[in-house]
């Protein structure tokens, strides 16, 4: 049977990229802790070798069980019993697996009973699951609620809640948005009011798409602040299910993702107790439990991309037409070339992101205990910039990527591709929303233009170029001229001090920047690797064409031409009498 870690040798390539000495080194403390942990790490080989050997057994499960049960999950599907989000019985086998494998909670400090993994190796695991099953994939990546519990939670609220998920096998869910707050979160409304004869905190209201719902402890944004109406009146609380407060009022019926419930939730006096302090909750907890849940969905998109390439890959060798093999026709393997070298690509820029997250985080945690060194503190706060700016453009390229990758392996596929006899008719439903949810493509986009107009991506474009050797100077000299082109478009746009237009062409500039990043990446892992060359070669000629498209677009770009694009009212009125006349 196969293993999706082992038939994926990219994965122990990233774990030993230098930069992981690093990670490993400030996640372990210096490995302290083999002292009083039996299966903690003793040096950094050994901690490589224990994520190897987890990463083993998490991908004989998606091989063996996840992958198995994915469509019969897809059309069972959850339902509603008593109150209670039922999931399909495949869901309840793969949870349980990962659960009897140890495998929930795995990045948590090994006092709560984790495993004190970085980020690293649990996106790695995250990217078989979606693999596997995209769906499943919420379910058991929304241990990430744990971390944010550890992160701003008291000392009492991690020795209650956190050592349940890897003993326990609790389930976990974010509860933030509301009928009339989806992206726009400081218009939740879901009321938080203290009783002071319980002397506990008490929510009220409704909460709507909410994944995983049901789940046994959730982390809620309400508001706590009576008489405000932003960001500032809000505050995270964890409501643990076994309060039975809240009536599951309703399960989505979805495109994809279809064994991963949806719910729409109604609080009735649900007790719950405040996270950090009061006003925080989503201008900080929020905030990073949101970049967690973006990195994961990363993840997720470069698994359902792998899993759409695999079918296209095995479709078109089996699939004859005109005497033969499909895969032989140049319009069929130049489709499967590009999905391949963006997936290598796409897989390198995640790994890039997911490390600068690590290293911030771990530094973060490491204040918690000591006073940083100068060197130290500049570090935490070099990699957090490019952290901030890296994570949205991970979610919102690979996302997108996946989501033309899985089109065009039903493309493949044929007609055969839009029945359901084929796995991929359910890849592609399933892809769709991850361009959706956890912030929007638009919404990564806004996040992500910081990248530009502070000149963070435009230095560490630099920083790569610096490290691509004279073996490559063909390569090198073709993403140093796009890299001149990129500065001179980006300025071009930045000097007009035209805040509309900045946002017109902030996805053009942003996609120009993560096209360029994954560039270098792929050269400089060829340096490392000579099985990269063939992707870092044509993946930089694809690009190139790509990126002089765009900035061919916005040299043209007249700026008087922003008004032809907005919807007037005069317009939305003659199309609703066109629609009323019809």
């Amino acid at each position: 049977m196969d293993n999706f870690f082992k038939d994926t040798p990219d994965f122990k390539f990233h774990l030993e990229h230098p930069i992981v000495q690093k990670i490993v080194k400030l996640k372990e403390r210096n490995f302290e802790e083999s002292e009083h942990y039996d299966y903690a790490p003793l040096n950094h080989e050994d901690a490589i070798d224990n994520y190897g050997k987890i990463l083993e057994i998490v991908g004989e499960i998606c091989a063996e069980t996840i992958s198995v049960n994915a469509e019969g999950v897809d059309i069972e599907g959850p339902h509603i019993e008593n109150n209670e989000v039922v999931y399909a019985k495949g869901t309840t086998a793969d949870y349980k697996a990962l659960y009897d494998a140890g495998l929930i909670g795995m990045g948590l400090p090994r006092k709560y009973g984790g495993l004190n993994f970085p980020l690293l190796p649990y996106v790695m695991a995250a990217e078989m699951v979606a693999r596997a099953d995209a769906g499943f994939a919420n379910i058991w990546g929304l241990q990430d609620c744990a971390e944010t519990i550890y992160e701003f939670g008291s000392e009492e609220q991690r020795e209650k809640y956190l050592p349940r998920f890897n003993r326990d096998g609790v389930t976990a869910a974010m509860v933030l948005t509301e009928p009339d707050a989806g992206s726009d979160l400081q218009a939740v409304k879901l009321k938080a009011t203290f009783d002071e004869d319980d002397q506990t905190w008490k929510l009220n209201g409704v909460k709507r798409f909410i994944t995983n719902g049901d789940a046994d402890i959730s982390l809620v944004l309400a508001r706590s602040e009576e008489n405000t109406t932003d960001a500032r009146g809000l505050s995270m609380f964890i409501y643990d299910r076994s309060a039975h407060a809240v009536e599951v009022r309703h399960l989505e019926k979805k495109l994809g993702i279809k064994g991963s419930p949806t719910c729409e939730l109604v609080f009735k006096n649900a007790p719950a107790e405040l996270v950090g302090k009061e006003r925080f909750g989503l201008i900080k907890y929020v905030m990073a439990l949101m970049n967690s849940a973006r990195l994961g969905v990363g993840a997720q998109s470069v698994g359902i991309a792998d899993a759409a390439y695999r079918e296209a890959l095995k479709y078109a060798e089996e699939r004859a037409q005109f005497g033969k093999y499909i895969l032989n026709f140049p319009a069929v393997y130049e489709m499967l070339t590009n999905m391949k070298i963006k997936i290598d690509a796409l897989r390198s820029l995640l790994y890039e992101t997911t490390s600068f997250v690590d290293i911030s985080k771990a530094y973060e945690d490491v204040m918690s205990e000591r006073k940083l060194e100068s060197e130290e503190r500049n570090e935490m706060k070099h990699y957090m910039k490019l952290a901030n700016v890296f994570t949205p453009l991970i979610k919102m390229t690979a996302s997108e990527a996946c989501n033309k990758i899985a089109y065009d392996s039903l493309q493949i596929h044929g007609g055969t591709g839009f029945m359901s006899d084929f796995p991929i008719e359910r890849i592609y439903r399933d892809a769709r929303i991850t361009s959706i949810y956890e912030g929007t493509t638009q919404l990564q986009t806004i996040a992500a233009i910081k990248g530009v107009t502070t000149g963070v991506f435009l230095e560490q474009m630099k920083v790569y170029e610096s490290e691509i050797s004279e073996e490559n100077v063909i390569l090198k000299k073709s993403l140093q001229e796009m890299t001149a082109d990129f500065e001179t478009i980006s300025k071009k746009v930045i000097d007009e001090s035209n805040i509309p237009l900045l946002d017109f062409h902030s996805r053009r500039l942003v996609e120009m920047a993560g096209n360029i990043i994954m560039g270098y990446l792929l050269v400089l892992n060829n340096q490392r690797d000579a099985k990269f060359t063939k992707s870092a070669k044509l993946y930089v000629n694809l690009v190139k064409s790509e990126n002089k498209e765009k900035y061919d677009y916005i040299a043209n770009f007249e700026v008087e031409n922003l008004e032809l694009y907005k919807v007037t009212e005069a317009q939305i009125n003659v199309e609703v009498e066109v629609t009323e006349e019809v």
